[in-house]
């Protein structure tokens, strides 16, 4: 399944309205920065960029047996997702390393500075993974903001109900290239920077604190 026929599907089903696309980088690497309502955001954004965005994936969508497991391994490698261990968090040197690599190749990737998706609707504080990556490689951040997405699939739901949604992508933001070793107040301002872009796309409520995931 190629990321253009992803493109056609949800276009199809769902005709939502997407603004801002002349905001992409037509080469070089950059970073999308969003907020996060839905488990279907990845897949949405990677599907309706004009250039291909790598955002992490659990390993199991791509492990699966029958052929219900083979759709899912092409339908993740279609958008070009990156399998990643249940338990190893975004932040985590490895995967950090992981996104530096497709950004030296010059290709572009994916993060929610909330960490996870959130379920009451609110913006929540963004982590310093983001303005991490920004000031370390000076690769601009496109900022995203996602409106209706979390009515596709509602948390806690397996059912998909195709509706209309909005994808407001925002003017890039440039960093000074600092490499590695930057200090953590310049990295927190970076990732407020970050946040304040995604806030004022996505019109939605700022919280105070960090999302966290949901207790099992």
């Amino acid at each position: 399944m190629t990321r253009q026929s992803i493109r056609g599907l949800i276009g199809g089903l769902c005709r939502p309205t997407v603004t801002g696309l002349e905001n992409v980088p037509e080469s070089g690497p950059f970073i999308v920065a969003s907020n996060h309502l839905s488990f279907l955001d990845s897949v949405i954004i990677q599907a309706l960029m004009p250039r291909g965005v790598a955002f992490f994936a659990k390993a199991e969508y791509f492990t699966g047996k029958g052929v219900k497991g083979r759709l899912m391994k092409a339908f993740f490698e279609g958008v070009g997702s990156i399998p990643v261990e249940r338990g190893e968090q975004a932040a985590s040197v490895a995967a950090l390393k992981t996104l530096l690599d497709i950004l030296d190749q010059g290709d572009a990737i994916g993060i929610y500075p909330e960490g996870t998706r959130s379920r009451d609707g609110l913006l929540y504080r963004g982590r310093t993974g983001v303005g991490w990556l920004a000031l370390t490689t000076g690769a601009p951040v496109v900022p995203v903001g996602l409106v209706g997405t979390e009515n596709l699939q509602p948390a806690g739901k397996n059912a998909i109900r195709p509706q209309h949604f909005e994808m407001r992508v925002g003017e890039p933001l440039w960093f000074e290239k600092t490499g590695p070793d930057h200090s953590l107040p310049l990295r927190r301002e970076a990732t407020d920077r970050i946040m304040d872009a995604i806030a004022a796309l996505s019109g939605q409520e700022r919280a105070a604190g960090y999302n966290k995931p949901p207790a099992h």
